[in-house]
């Protein structure tokens, strides 16, 4: 019995339910009012449902405890997480967490922290932070490469107490430091002969207020969210993405001879071949891949509104935008001299941007592929133990360019709010762009996954020949565009209007069009052209456009 019928059958009489009357609270369930006609002695049928309305309500009560109950003991794993990116689908895109998540966004922080110490001890103005002896050095750039988890969690409990993430790290820094006996070296700045080199017990304790000298928190930040988004890039994205175009481009080059009926408004039109229709995809993902390889990545230093207000009061003959322009390049980075106390994040809109039309192309790739599929023209090569749908098992359904797309579009809806929103913020700044920050590797993960489910849809393709000629045999009214033509170049007079009678609502087959072209005026030579024209074998420049293609990719490739 469904609970919500308004009426029911018992011994064969009909009884009218209880009307409802509405809800006195929120979780108040309606009482039962009887019909005129009706008793409290005869109503049995709705003191069952009260009975099963009360045993609803035990059941409701139970489970909100259970779930309250399960949310304090469940651990985080990936049936637990909220996000599939790191549930479901972590095994695709872990790659990316080296590079995209809370420990990476802490070891960038470090990393910029202690290179910045490092920076300050070559300044000689600076004769507080002297010159670090090698074994100092090598301490410092230890804490940086062997960057730990448990070092990310220590620096997490420092945050629970300063409930603040940058600050955690400047104590942490200042922890590993503040016991460390190394001795330096430094330059004696006090006396007049500048070739004197002495040895002082400067130990790294001496330096520990130097650590995050003169920053804000967003110094750091922009620098760790850049240092963030290029390595990702570099060790993660493009190497996929450079996959998934040789893939297609191999697509384009090894079906470059394969004929194929074209759609255009979904109808058939000129035939083309398989192999020139991947080659589009080859060559307008490679630029799109260009464009986001030619995004400079930018990152600022100039303190709390970007005009080195405390590094001058403390040091007031240093030439500080010199120093922060070779410190930022120093990293890889492009140097944004016009900031205010955040990087203005253009780059990063213009970043998003260009993945964001990358996916674009590919979701255009996805669905045309499972159209192909739904035509026969591709067949997918099974895998043993695999199921399809789970009632008919003829079906081999085309989940990865599904899948593909479908991740494709939530990382386009992330990429897009990072587009419009990062660039934007109130004033000096606002904090809006830091919460927002965190969500690159959701964009970059969905994109990722997308990427892959692509690739692995690409592996399971296998051309059906037969079924791509068997189209092409039944639509000979493509080659009313050539015969039309060629009336055309030879003076034959209205040869569309003559064409458009011949073929439009009407059955065409190979005999009408060689009957029709055989009463053409045209020269012998023209005509036995025409004649030779079959739906396989007019493709154009189709052969030579797809195998070239190849090299089309590899010359915008290669400038990137």
């Amino acid at each position: 019995m469904e609970l919500g019928n308004s009426s029911a059958v018992s011994n064969g009489k009909q009884f009218s339910l209880c009307n409802f009357t509405k809800f006195q609270r929120p979780n108040e369930r309606p009482s039962l009012s009887l019909l005129p006609h009706q008793s409290k002695a005869s109503c049995s049928l709705p003191r069952r449902r009260c009975a099963l309305r009360a045993s609803l309500k035990e059941i409701d009560i139970s489970t909100e405890k259970k779930v309250k109950k399960m949310s304090g003991e469940l651990e985080h794993s990936i049936l637990t997480a909220l996000s599939p990116l790191d549930g479901r689908y972590w095994g695709k895109v872990k790659d990316l967490a080296p590079y995209m998540s809370e420990y990476a966004l802490i070891y960038y922080r470090v990393l910029v922290e202690v290179q910045w110490l490092l920076k300050l001890s070559q300044i000689l103005e600076v004769k507080e932070v002297p010159t670090f002896s090698n074994d100092a050095v090598s301490f410092l750039q230890g804490i940086v490469d062997g960057f730990t988890v448990g070092d990310a969690l220590a620096i997490k409990n420092i945050e629970k107490v300063t409930n603040h993430d940058v600050k955690a790290v400047e104590y942490f820094l200042k922890q590993k430091c503040e016991s460390h006996p190394e001795i330096v070296k430094v330059w004696d700045r006090f006396i007049d002969s500048t070739d004197a080199e002495i040895t002082c017990f400067f130990g790294l304790p001496h330096v520990l207020e130097f650590f995050h000298f003169a920053c804000t928190s967003e110094d750091i930040n922009n620098l760790a969210h850049a240092l963030m988004l290029k390595e990702a890039l570099n060790n993660t994205i493009f190497p996929v993405i450079d996959h998934l175009i040789d893939a297609i481009s191999n697509m384009a080059k090894d079906n470059a001879h394969i004929p194929m009926l074209s759609r255009t408004h979904g109808q058939p039109a000129s035939p083309t071949t398989l192999g020139k229709e991947m080659a589009i995809f080859a060559v307008r993902l490679s630029r799109e891949r260009r464009d986001i390889s030619e995004v400079e990545i930018m990152g600022k230093f100039a303190g709390a509104v970007g005009n080195y207000n405390a590094h001058l009061a403390a040091y007031p003959g240093t030439n500080w935008p010199h120093i922060a322009e070779e410190f930022v390049t120093s990293l890889g980075l492009t140097f944004n001299p016009y900031v205010s106390q955040i990087e203005t994040h253009d780059y990063m809109a213009k970043l998003f941007h260009a993945v964001y039309r990358f996916n674009n192309v590919l979701i255009d790739f996805d669905r045309d592929i499972w159209g192909y599929i739904s035509w026969g023209y591709f067949k997918q090569i099974t895998k043993a133990g695999e199921i399809g749908s789970s009632t008919m098992p003829h079906k081999v359904n085309p989940i990865d360019f599904e899948n593909s797309e479908g991740n494709l579009g939530i990382a386009n809806g992330v990429l897009s709010h990072l587009s419009t929103k990062l660039p934007i913020s109130r004033f000096q700044r606002d904090l809006t762009d830091s919460t927002v920050l965190r969500n690159m590797g959701v964009g970059l993960g969905h994109s990722l996954l997308a990427y892959k489910s692509t690739l692995q849809g690409i592996e399971k393709l296998q051309v059906n020949k037969a079924r791509l000629s068997e189209d092409l045999e039944q639509c000979w009214e493509v080659l009313a565009e050539p015969i039309q033509t060629v009336m055309r170049r030879y003076g034959v007079p209205e040869p569309y209007e003559k064409l458009k009678k011949l073929t439009r609502g009407r059955a065409v087959t190979k005999e009408s069009i060689r009957e029709f072209i055989e009463g053409l005026e045209l020269p012998k030579e023209a005509k036995t052209e025409l004649l030779k024209l079959t739906p396989h074998t007019y493709v154009g420049a189709a052969v030579e456009l797809a195998t070239t293609s190849v090299n089309a990719v590899k010359s915008v490739i290669q400038r990137c």
